[in-house]
């Protein structure tokens, strides 16, 4: 007797989202939600949204596509969202696009990596629209103290705070790397958790750490060479602190700096629009509609060149 044969357009909501989960944006928004009307349901659920990956998706897209993209799924979760992750692409625009409306009144996590200089006016905005932050991770992406103090005033309930630069080429100082973490033991007295790797400070920006931070049960050191741990300070340090990653210790599983410098990275962001810009031109009235976060027939085309004019 042969088996029963079974349609998957059966399967229950929540078994096809939790496949659906493990799929990429770009995959979803490419691929899946074309799949069938109930599929496509399923991907305009704002409750599909309450966590968005869009980490380690270069070479799927340039940037600005996948900028587009996350615009259209931050739109899709209707103020749910709770976890953003990020990579290579935000711009002031997104963020702005973030800080809009409800769109980041739930959210609770936010991790930005390998943005470097390219975002420097929107940040306020944005944590001002999110009060419930509980952690903030930037890798390779510079923040102002104004903007340590901003986090101060409206994200109280703040617990984790990662500031990674280990292993980008961009020195800013052993003084000005104490006035960084200075304004971070000030404004974040509340920190649980707080990582620091390839900081340039010395032990007074360490010892500023300990005595504004004393709830903290985690301090990541790696490559902080700057500071001594023989002193008053380091066996302090490493009394009170339960868990402590000292600055020579392995780096492994940590990201790397891709680009040695901003204008590294602002030459890829230009290979990106550029690359955008010749696709247009060869299909014009190619991809996926508007809604579905990519380049209409016309309109999105319209965008794309505007964009890459912008730039010159």
């Amino acid at each position: 007797m042969g088996m029963d044969q079974r349609n998957w357009l059966d399967l229950p909501d929540d078994v096809t989202t939790n496949i659906l989960d493990r799929l990429s944006v770009v995959e979803i928004l490419e691929n899946a939600q074309k799949v069938c009307t109930a599929w496509r349901k399923i991907c305009k659920d704002p409750a599909m949204w309450r966590v968005i990956d869009m980490e380690n998706l270069q070479g799927l897209a340039n940037p600005r596509a996948l900028e587009k993209m996350c615009m259209n799924v931050i739109d899709r979760s209707q103020g749910q969202l709770v976890d953003l992750s990020i990579e290579h692409f935000p711009t002031d625009d997104l963020i702005e696009f973030l800080a809009q409306g409800e769109r980041s009144s739930q959210l609770r996590r936010l991790q930005i990596s390998y943005c470097y200089g390219s975002l420097h006016k929107s940040w306020n905005d944005l944590f001002r629209k999110a009060p419930m932050l509980e952690e903030i991770a930037l890798t390779f992406t510079t923040i102002s103290e104004e903007t340590v103090a901003e986090i101060s005033r409206c994200c109280p309930m703040l617990k984790s705070f990662t500031y990674n630069n280990h292993g980008w080429r961009h020195s800013i100082g052993m003084d000005a790397a104490d006035d960084f973490v200075i304004s971070v033991a000030k404004g974040m007295p509340q920190l649980l958790h707080l990582q620091l790797t390839g900081n340039e400070m010395s032990n007074k920006g360490l010892q500023a750490i300990l005595d504004g931070c004393p709830n903290l049960q985690s301090l990541d050191l790696r490559g902080c060479f700057s500071i001594k741990l023989y002193d008053s300070c380091g066996k302090l340090c490493k009394e009170r602190i339960k868990n402590l990653r000292l600055p020579r210790d392995s780096m492994i599983g940590h990201k790397v700096a891709p680009y040695d410098s901003e204008d590294e990275y602002e030459d890829y962001l230009w290979d990106g629009y550029v690359g955008l810009y010749d696709d247009l031109l060869d299909d014009v009235g190619g991809g996926f509609d508007d809604d579905d976060g990519g380049f209409g027939p016309f309109g999105g085309f319209a965008d794309g060149v505007a964009d890459y004019y912008h730039l010159l």
